[in-house]
């Protein structure tokens, strides 16, 4: 029975964890929504809807991709470690 409990605990964890990765990816999306919108207007630009959702999109999708490859924060390394790799991005 504990065994049962358990997996449902880690069912709703999980469930959880989806829910809120994705209220904040809608949040981060509204937002670059607005700096590309608010963008363009200062810069004299009035682009259609499709053009501000597909650049916010295309922003979006960069800033996840570059933060999953980055190699500091996706192998766990600390910066004190002297493991011979200079990464110049966090220095």
């Amino acid at each position: 029975m504990a065994s049962l409990s358990r997996l449902v605990r880690g069912l709703l964890v999980t469930v959880l964890g989806i829910l809120v990765v994705g209220l904040l990816a809608t949040i981060v999306f509204a937002v670059t929504i607005f700096v590309v919108s608010t963008g363009a207007g200062l810069a004299g630009y009035d682009p259609s809807a499709d053009f501000v959702v597909l650049a916010a999109s295309l922003i979006v999708v960069a800033v996840i991709l570059t933060g999953g490859f980055t190699p500091r924060l996706s192998n766990g390394v600390r910066d004190d470690d002297d493991d011979g790799f200079d990464d110049r991005t966090y220095n």
